[in-house]
């Protein structure tokens, strides 16, 4: 009976896969994924090679440095928080937020739909480190003749990209009109 129900599940998805493939949201759910991955891989590494050799410090060029640190805040290590219920409620508000995008992405144009979908997959990447770590790692230092920018992580720069895209669309849209 139970290899029948499995059959049947098969030949159902196999009928429904050329569906969602064709489907106008499967490119983005690949854009969200592999936004996902490439940040957990290279937070991955970065803890791993911390772990390893202890304090991480690596200096790339003069102006990029590779440092691990944890963002209990949010975006940039802004707002940085002791308090449980602070940071619980920060992460309760990026849920929303993640759920307002996903809205959004359903409900606007093409090219949007491209922007939000690298927001979320910066966001979710995150999100999941606040969960699962209950900080977020940062890594990447850029800085210049010793004045340092927020360390960062592949997450925030895409967050960043698709942030500063739909503002320059939404610019560029009311330039048109």
């Amino acid at each position: 009976m139970f290899f029948v129900l499995e059959n049947k599940t098969r030949q159902m998805f196999k009928a429904k896969l050329p569906y969602m493939i064709k489907s106008k949201y499967f490119i983005h759910l690949i854009i969200i994924l592999t936004i996902f991955l490439i940040d957990r891989l290279s937070k991955i590494y970065v803890i791993n090679l911390s772990d390893s050799v202890g304090t991480l410090e690596i200096a790339i060029t003069s102006f990029l440095n590779i440092i691990l640190v944890w963002n209990s805040g949010i975006g940039f290590g802004l707002f940085q928080m002791d308090s449980s219920t602070s940071y619980n409620l920060f992460t309760i508000l990026i849920f929303i937020i993640n759920l307002v995008i996903i809205y959004l992405l359903f409900n606007t144009d093409k090219i949007q739909k491209i922007f939000f979908s690298l927001i979320l997959g910066g966001s979710f990447g995150n999100f999941y480190d606040r969960i699962y770590y209950s900080a977020v790692p940062d890594f990447i230092d850029l800085n210049y003749e010793g004045y340092h920018w927020f360390v960062f992580n592949v997450a925030d720069i895409f967050i960043t990209i698709g942030i500063l895209a739909l503002v320059f669309s939404e610019i560029l849209k009311k330039n048109e009109a």
